[in-house]
């Protein structure tokens, strides 16, 4: 009897402790008087403008959300973790993040761990919204994980446009980072769309993550004497070939993707010659006109007392587009929340956008010129799908 007695108590402990671990793990989270909303990102290391800025418009949208009465009356918490764009912290702060009961993760920012993170959310089907992360892959196959900015692939179209129809070019060479899925997103697209074009490629050369000597592939593509070379990558590498690239005697106009963004904070003035009548892709300008980007700039400017990058815009935008899915779900529940976020009709500061069937944010691209040490709106370029 005795036995019997304990085996029950023992059967009654395990399904209290089960059911109290459902509890915690209620995608509802309607218990709770606040939203909880977190990210991990390069908050330090050599991509921290990328974390830093993107969390800034971030925390700047929570601000302004928060004063005007929150998310439907919640006030939203936010929880910002440093990864240092390492793919393994970038996990282990997503975990803390769930453990901490997010109701939404805004993350991460460099690629490779925003996929490792939005490959963790698919299976925990929480509402997963990276503003910055533009590798394909990374919402691919994934019902929950959606993102602000656009995709790599759709830059190389959108830079293939850009060199054809924009630029006139007829011969086209690239520069590429063999070490980067961004880079070699876009130049694999660019290449493709290029020759589909009736440009061109004299010259396709790669190099690795920890090169900083690029003589040898400088000196072939000079001799293809190209009208475009397109150098896809991040903006302290662009800058640090840029200069090279000018010594070498190649005149060709240069041209690049978002990961350009921030390239003249990493030069001396004395060198932006070398990056003069550059083009690049982006998703925000500080030359839109339109009243709110110019509030947004402003309130940007008064709070960080500096200029706002398309990351911080990116940031910004998407806790805006979250809180539209809550309101329009009258719910934070995840997946009411995924199913009206398929839906959504969104206007930010970086564009108005619908999701395709990836989750992926149907917009046109802004091609920045760099003019006179400054990034000038060039015009708008759009891929053909």
């Amino acid at each position: 009897m005795l036995k019997r007695k304990l085996l029950a108590l023992a059967f009654a402990t395990m399904f209290t402790f089960t059911a109290c671990g459902n509890d915690t793990n209620d995608k509802a989270k309607e218990e709770s008087d606040v939203i909880k909303l977190g990210n991990s990102g390069p908050l330090t290391g050599p991509l921290s403008i990328y974390g830093i800025t993107t969390e800034n418009g971030i925390k700047l949208a929570i601000d302004e959300i928060n004063e005007a009465g929150g998310i439907d009356g919640k006030k939203i918490e936010w929880t910002g973790l440093d990864d240092k764009g390492e793919i393994t912290e970038a996990v282990t702060n997503y975990n803390k993040l769930m453990e901490d009961g997010a109701n939404a993760i805004l993350g991460g920012v460099p690629s490779k761990p925003a996929l490792a993170m939005a490959e963790s959310a698919a299976k925990d089907e929480i509402v997963y919204i990276t503003p910055t992360g533009t590798q394909a892959n990374i919402t691919e196959g994934k019902d929950n994980v959606f993102r602000t900015c656009f995709t790599d692939p759709f830059q190389g179209e959108v830079l293939a446009n850009l060199a054809k129809n924009n630029l006139k070019a007829t011969k086209v060479a690239i520069l590429k980072n063999q070490s980067s899925d961004y880079s070699m997103g876009i130049a694999d697209v660019f290449k493709q769309k290029a020759e589909e074009d009736g440009m061109e490629i004299v010259a396709d050369e790669a190099y690795g993550d920890n090169d900083t000597d690029f003589k040898a592939q400088l000196t072939k593509i000079k001799s293809s004497n190209p009208d475009v070379l397109l150098i896809p990558d991040y903006y302290e590498k662009v800058a640090l070939i840029a200069s090279q690239v000018r010594d070498a005697g190649i005149e060709s106009t240069l041209i690049g993707a978002d990961g350009w963004d921030g390239v003249l904070s990493v030069m001396d003035k004395s060198s932006y010659k070398d990056i003069e009548g550059s083009y690049f892709s982006n998703q925000f300008s500080l030359d839109d006109p339109s009243e709110k980007n110019q509030n947004f700039i402003k309130a940007y400017k008064e709070k960080y007392k500096d200029g706002p990058t398309t990351f911080a815009a990116e940031g910004y935008d998407t806790v805006y587009l979250y809180k539209q899915a809550v309101e329009e779900a009258k719910t934070s529940k995840w997946d009411e929340v995924v199913k009206t976020l398929k839906a959504i009709k969104f206007e930010g500061i970086t564009g108005s956008f619908t999701f395709d069937e990836n989750n992926n944010p149907i917009k046109t691209a802004k091609i920045i010129k760099i003019d006179e040490g400054k990034y000038k709106f060039d015009s708008e370029v759009e891929s053909d799908k």
